[in-house]
């Protein structure tokens, strides 16, 4: 057998560019699963808020119940963010107490507000959380309020109250099988 005919080594396989400072991953042309891990790790980036801050004609309802009774939306907005863990009455009356002891119910209700744009992952916009809540407390409700409904929540159910309702709605659609192939 002559030198031009004895088989070559293999080509070594393409590597991916690196980008700030990740392992070079070789191209291969073999599917390689994704690690769930992986995906975790990635951040989004942040988005914008479905309404703006001071749009609170988009949902009156909310924004009369905001006027009149911030404890109550307030406690509804923390039950839904913090997943069931408080219930609606026992922050509605928390955010009630500051406001009667010290007039300044935001010192409580700013701690939620990073707490939703963790969630859905939404811009600090338009300024900090503690100042969009010591400037204009009543907007800044709203604005979360109306995410939180447009985020699908029914916000007079409560947390668990949803959960129920999307096992409903998921019994009444069950995802399709496909069926195995017959001979």
């Amino acid at each position: 057998m002559s030198a031009a005919a004895a088989p070559s080594a293999p080509p070594e396989p393409a590597t991916m560019p690196s980008h700030f400072g990740q392992q070079q991953t070789p191209v291969t042309g073999v599917p390689v699963p994704i690690n769930v891990a992986d995906k975790l790790v990635q951040k989004k980036t942040p988005g914008r808020w479905s309404t703006a801050l001071c749009h609170c004609c988009h949902d009156v309802s909310s924004c009369c119940l905001t006027c009149w009774c911030p404890c109550v939306t307030f406690g509804r907005i923390a039950e839904i963010v913090d997943r069931g863990s408080t219930s609606c009455g026992v922050s509605g009356v928390l955010y009630a107490m500051m406001l009667c002891l010290t007039g300044c119910s935001c010192l409580y209700s700013c701690f939620y507000r990073p707490k939703l744009r963790g969630q859905y992952f939404l811009d600090e916009s338009p300024c900090t959380d503690c100042c969009v809540h010591c400037c204009c407390e009543t907007c800044a409700l709203c604005q979360e309020y109306r995410e939180l409904k447009n985020q699908g929540f029914d916000m007079s159910l409560g947390w668990h109250g949803n959960m129920e309702r999307q096992k409903r709605k998921a019994a009444a659609f069950p995802p399709s099988v496909q069926q195995s192939m017959q001979r």
